[in-house]
């Protein structure tokens, strides 16, 4: 039970990594420094999007259309947060 709790934090890492890597590329690209038409970044872009999109549709069908202001990302890594070092750590300690 130990070695799954750890995949899990280790996923949640990476998905943690992955939120804010694509947060930033999508800065770089709204400021015209990435440009799209470079098909090399593009298909990063792609993917990425492609990682988080079924993460991000449940929050944004409950939270409120703020226009361009996309929150979601923000929801998930707090969730993600608070598995990492909530929930995960007192699973582990109660196995223990």
């Amino acid at each position: 039970m130990q070695i799954l709790l750890e995949i899990v934090y280790y996923l949640a890492t990476v998905l943690t990594w992955i939120i804010v890597i694509q947060a930033v590329l999508s800065w770089l690209v709204a400021f015209n420094i990435i440009n799209t038409t470079n098909e090399f970044m593009r298909s990063v872009l792609y993917a990425l999007d492609r990682i988080t999109a079924p993460i991000y549709a449940p929050i944004r069908r409950i939270m409120p259309d703020l226009g361009a202001l996309d929150l979601s990302p923000l929801v998930v890594l707090l969730i993600l947060y608070i598995i990492r070092n909530i929930i995960i750590p007192n699973l582990m300690m109660s196995l223990a």
